[in-house]
């Protein structure tokens, strides 16, 4: 099996940030095909944009709240699963980062679909699992919460 001459495959590259404070992990409620689910601040890689600054400007963009990158988590690769129409079957790349909150612009509008930023216990969270965007979401908390941390040195941009 592979795809045929001259295509190629390429996954949708995301970025997402853990941010945890007073016990509590920054989460969105999205719209999404109708349904209002939840994510961490997470969005798409744009061209000749580090994995740096999109976790930033995402965070910034979806919540409000400007925040200072601590650590890599980990690279995490999922497949969304294929509707009945057909629809879905995307490959994720997403990287995940914690950080820190610094300061929160409350008079910046979040982005298109952004309900709310929210703040939720872990157990909060993962008893709202059902309503998941998908199982990154937890993931990420749950090896933000063993400890999981690397160096942001361990990610490379060159010029």
């Amino acid at each position: 099996m592979g795809y045929r001459e001259g295509r190629f495959w390429q996954p949708d590259v995301t970025v997402a940030t853990v941010v945890v404070r007073d016990g509590r992990v920054l989460c969105v409620e999205e719209r999404v095909d109708g349904a209002i689910v939840i994510n961490q601040p997470a969005g798409h890689l744009e061209p000749d944009e580090s994995l740096v600054d999109a976790a930033l400007r995402e965070t910034l963009e979806e919540t409000g709240w400007n925040v200072r990158l601590e650590a890599f988590i980990g690279a995490y690769q999922w497949k969304a699963p294929t509707q009945a129409d057909g629809a879905g079957g995307r490959h994720y790349l997403r990287f995940a980062f914690a950080a820190e909150a610094v300061a929160l612009d409350a008079t910046r509008a979040l982005d298109e679909g952004i309900v709310r930023a929210v703040w939720m216990t872990p157990t909060e969270l993962q008893q709202a699992s059902a309503r998941h965007r998908s199982p990154l979401v937890w993931q990420a908390v749950a090896d933000y919460l063993a400890g999981r941390r690397h160096p942001l040195s361990l990610l490379q941009q060159l010029a």
